[in-house]
């Protein structure tokens, strides 16, 4: 990946990435995080396990980020992007979705 495509990815992932690092631990150590996304052999739901890297590429200098690092932030971006396409309608504060959302680092009412 060259410095151009690193740039817009991560340009991208920030925008669309509005939980500050604490915030989303605090989230991912919640019931309602844990219960959320799709859950393979009954382990850790896929936003789930996103929702860690996304805090750890967070916390981390961009010159420490790896290819693997950016290629999961576009990742994110996509998904991101796609779940928001899905909004259902009504009030959205405890719901699926926004929680899904939320476990991928992304508040939709914040």
């Amino acid at each position: 990946m060259d410095d151009d495509e690193r740039h817009e990815v991560d340009a991208a992932f920030r925008e669309l990435v509005n939980m500050k690092p604490a915030e989303l631990d605090e989230w991912l150590a919640s019931d309602e995080s844990r219960s959320a996304g799709q859950h393979l052999d009954g382990g850790e739901s896929t936003g789930h396990a996103s929702g860690r890297r996304i805090v750890e590429i967070l916390r981390a200098k961009k010159s420490d980020l790896s290819d693997d690092d950016y290629q999961h932030m576009r990742k994110v971006v996509g998904y991101i992007h796609r779940h928001l396409a899905q909004r259902p309608q009504g009030d959205v504060r405890d719901t699926r979705w926004r929680h899904s959302l939320m476990n991928w680092g992304h508040d939709p009412l914040a």
